[in-house]
């Protein structure tokens, strides 16, 4: 039995990935530790999306290196190089690769035998997992890999074809969530209106029946494709009063020849169609979404049409990407590859203009009730919290003044008395 500690990068189906082998770590009896001083072994569980998150990771693996334990590489670089890891770090004891039995990796690392651990068959192991999100909210991840198969993306190549989890072992897993204190949880899947349990299209009722769950309070969706947003999963998402009207879609860019170019499946007109039916159906639905910059070819004309289209649409909450080629991706070979110093400022320009939207909307908020989940506390002792409208860890939050007395995973009623370009400020109303 040994002290671990864990590094968690990337994005949220990563995290669970994490806390699955932390997961299997606790059957396993090892304890763990958020000290990496005080750790027999530390494990990095990398991502390598772009370039950016490939470099984090390689500094993530220095900097634990530095502290001298046994140290295991996992996650999607050590996917995507493998043994190679092992020969260009020599801090590193043992590489895991996605799949990869954790107890043999711990036991390698144990023995000092410097070594690669192949992935095993891509099986879920229904275990509890050991949640490290804050106390009330966690993932619920309903599928892993992607078939879509963008021209840009390396999701595929290292995370292999779309496998759909069985949705009698999905409610498993939530009710087991929402017992452990779960009230909002959080849906996530590259795709996942890709999500099948036997037939074409399962999504909506999977959610159907994830809001039958005593107890559970919000369902959030993450990463759903524009394409596969039917009538259907609205009319769903409209009814269920658990489900929050909040959606990410991400859609990349707007102009149809780039779309194209990235491999998508909608064009501008039908994005559009789209986001009307949707603030239609839900008026006060949040459209969360993502954008790439500087993608091969775009041109000035083409750039200036995306910012136009960002003033039109109005998305409450938005990320921006500056394009970044990977080995091994159809765009990586395309022409017209854009300068990054040029990706990059156009990148600050699409966020300029979501903060201008953002702060518009953050003020049209003050006076307004609002339901809001409670998270922990701020250094300088106020309360923290996110509303339906904020996803966590990558929206705004709420600042709640005169608090006392809250604890984390509190739903409460919180009025806004003030706002900044993403978070507000609000003063306590009442429990739900």
């Amino acid at each position: 039995m040994s002290k671990i500690c864990m590094v968690s990068l990337g994005c949220p189906k990563n995290l669970v990935d994490s806390e699955e082998i932390l997961g299997a770590l606790t059957v396993g009896g090892h304890e763990f530790t958020v000290d990496p001083q005080e750790s027999d072994i530390i494990i990095v569980n990398t991502c390598c999306f772009i370039d950016h998150a490939t470099q984090e990771s390689v500094e993530k693996i220095e900097e634990m290196g530095q502290y001298g334990k046994k140290l295991i590489v996992a996650g999607c670089l050590s996917e995507r190089h493998g043994g190679e890891i092992l020969d260009l770090l020599p801090c590193v004891d043992v590489v895991m690769e996605l799949g990869g039995d954790v107890l043999l990796a711990v036991n390698c690392a144990l023995s000092g035998s410097r070594t690669l651990v192949s992935r095993s068959e891509n099986v879920y192991h229904n275990m509890p997992r050991l949640l490290s999100t804050p106390y009330g909210s966690a993932y619920l991840k309903i599928a892993d890999g992607c078939s879509n198969h963008c021209t840009y993306c390396v999701v595929p190549a290292l995370r292999g074809e779309y496998v759909s989890r069985p949705k009698k072992e999905l409610l498993a897993e939530a009710k087991d969530l929402v017992k452990r204190g779960t009230r909002e949880l959080i849906v996530i899947a590259q795709d996942i209106t890709a999500y099948s349990d036997g037939s074409a299209y399962a999504l909506p009722q999977l959610l159907t029946d994830l809001c039958k769950i005593r107890d559970l309070l919000w369902i959030r969706l993450h990463y759903c494709y524009p394409e596969r947003v039917t009538d259907e999963l609205i009319e769903v998402m409209r009814k269920e009063p658990k489900i929050c009207k909040y959606i990410d879609i991400p859609i990349q860019h707007c102009n149809d020849a780039i779309l194209q170019r990235m491999g998508r499946r909608t064009s501008k007109a039908q994005i559009v169609g789209l986001i009307e039916k949707l603030r239609e159906a839900m008026p006060d639905i949040t459209l969360r979404t993502t954008l790439i910059a500087g993608f091969p070819g775009e041109t000035r004309e083409e750039f200036e049409e995306l910012c136009s289209f960002l003033w039109d649409m109005r998305f409450e909450r938005l990320g921006a990407f500056a394009y970044s080629p990977q080995e091994g991706t159809l765009a990586a070979d395309m022409p017209n590859q854009i300068p990054e110093r040029d990706r990059q400022l156009r990148c600050e320009r699409l966020m300029e203009i979501q903060a201008e939207i953002s702060s518009e909307i953050g003020k049209n908020k003050i006076g307004r009730l609002e339901q809001v989940l409670v998270e922990g506390k701020t250094e300088d002792g106020m309360y923290i919290g996110r509303t339906a409208a904020d996803s966590l860890d990558i929206d705004g939050n709420v600042l709640i003044k005169d608090g006392e007395g809250l604890q984390t995973g509190d739903m409460v009623c919180v009025r806004v008395i003030a706002s900044t370009e993403y978070d507000l400020v609000g003063e306590i109303s009442m429990h739900v």
